[in-house]
């Protein structure tokens, strides 16, 4: 497999530290409010790498953090005058929740931020020891940047222009000031209830230590891909790499894989604006959460993404594409015995262009145009009759495969009661040949999303 090195800036073989085995750390969400379609472009790359990695035969252990401290969850929990425990209990459960419906698979560890404030402790007062850390009037600790002369590599920034002589105690900030950062944040009154005793006085961690902590925790001093959005670059993800190297005294990570920013009709998405959505928002409004996840999938994760409500519509059309191939295969008689070598050859041959392609960098793009070239070969072979029982067996294996990465294809949409019921009554009407109340159903069926086909099997239903 190739991947592109964000810190060398070139693509490059990949070569795991243990053979077999990749060790995976994904930037998970900050749980102070439901993630949006941009998050989730970020967590929805990260559960492809994780299956391309794993459809190529590794085996994989991801770990991805929950950042329940930090400025944005102390200020929403007061503003909503709840404890920050519950609040990011419940923006936490929310998150799982979405993972669900977009399908993606679950990490094996999701550490919490809060649950590490004694290894965070710990890690600053080997900083400090080193000389790598300092303690401010205010009872905060700051990394001494000036000390570490590999900062600002991974962001490709220049150490001669960096500003200096400041500090910054604020989570993020502007690329140009590069400035001492912090990694415990003296108590102040707009903290309000949180805070945890150090061996500086009571404060709280900063957000980039907590990254730090977590994943070599469960990781070690060097493993071998971190994964985030291009704006994790810096700070957070510079910063990260500053501070765990010189506390553990080795490389941390050994890839470090980016996915580009997500814009909703061209533009970047903010609220005021009017095209800021979370997936509930999406969902909301009729779509299928395979259909998002579709979206999100199908661009090359270093390209911007253009999120549309019409791209929605396209990815529906391409999921109902292959699900009628998988529905239309399994429907193939099991007395025809027909052979067709070129079954045979077209399934080896997409199975094997689908995994060349995800190993070039996750060339999502390419692997799809292979897949659908392989479906249209196979309706051709449906629709002349050309393809046996035990042929169709194998294409559904190779579509089951597919799959394992696709992660839209089994419908776990489940119809409402009431659409049941009506396409019941629906097949009640046709029974008794009352074909305008049957024409009546199949147009408000269709109002709520769902298309209705006869078939010689019998009825059939896809979302719209």
């Amino acid at each position: 497999m190739k991947f592109y090195n964000t810190i060398n800036r070139k693509k490059e073989d990949f070569k795991p530290i243990k053979d077999g085995q990749v060790k995976l750390y994904t930037c998970g969400p900050t749980v102070y409010n439901y993630a949006h379609i941009g998050n989730f472009r970020a967590y929805i790359f990260e559960d492809l790498l994780r299956r391309a990695l794993e459809f190529s035969g590794y085996n994989v252990y991801q770990v991805m953090n929950i950042t329940d401290i930090d400025d944005k969850t102390i200020k929403r929990s007061i503003q909503d005058n709840v404890s920050l425990e519950e609040l990011t209990d419940k923006y936490t459960d929310a998150f799982f929740e979405d993972l669900d419906k977009l399908n993606i698979l679950k990490a094996h560890e999701y550490p919490r931020a809060t649950k590490f404030v004694k290894e965070i402790i710990e890690m600053i007062e080997t900083l400090e020891k080193k000389g790598y850390a300092y303690k401010a009037d205010d009872g905060s600790v700051f990394f001494r940047v000036s000390k570490f002369s590999d900062y600002g590599k991974l962001a490709n920034l220049n150490p001669n222009e960096m500003k200096i002589g400041g500090r910054v105690d604020n989570d993020e900030y502007e690329k140009e000031e590069i400035r001492d950062f912090a990694l415990w944040k003296g108590y102040k009154v707009e903290d309000g209830p949180v805070s945890w005793e150090s061996p500086w006085g009571k404060g709280r961690p900063g957000w980039h230590i907590e990254c730090s902590v977590m994943s070599t925790h469960y990781l070690g001093s060097s493993f071998d891909i971190h994964c985030g959005g291009v704006d994790n670059i810096f700070p957070h993800h510079e910063n990260e790499i500053a501070q765990s190297k010189c506390a553990l005294d080795d490389k941390f990570v050994n890839y470090w894989l980016h996915n580009e920013h997500l814009l909703v009709e061209n533009q970047k998405m903010s609220k005021s604006l009017g095209n800021f959505f979370t997936i509930r928002d999406v969902l909301s409004k009729g779509y299928k959460p395979e259909a998002i996840r579709y979206v999100l999938i199908s661009s090359h994760y270093r390209q911007k993404l253009n999120f549309t409500l019409s791209r929605l519509d396209d990815a529906q059309k391409a999921i109902n594409k292959l699900r009628e191939l998988w529905r239309r295969l399994h429907n193939v008689n099991p007395e025809v015995e027909i052979k067709n070598e070129e079954v045979e050859k077209f399934n080896k041959m997409i199975l094997n262009d689908f995994k060349l392609s995800l190993e070039d960098d996750l060339n999502i793009s390419e692997a799809l145009g292979a897949l659908f070239t392989w479906v249209n070969k196979i309706f051709i072979l449906l629709d002349s009759s050309s393809i046996s029982y035990l042929e169709s067996r194998e294409c559904i294996k190779v579509l089951s495969n597919v799959d394992l990465v696709l992660g839209v294809i089994e419908n776990k949409n489940e119809l409402s009661e009431k659409m049941r019921n009506l396409i019941a009554e629906r097949e009640t009407a046709r029974e008794n040949k009352n074909w305008e109340e049957s024409d009546r159903i199949r147009d408000l069926l269709k109002g709520m999303g769902v298309l209705i086909e006869d078939t010689p099997e019998g009825t059939i239903w896809k979302f719209k």
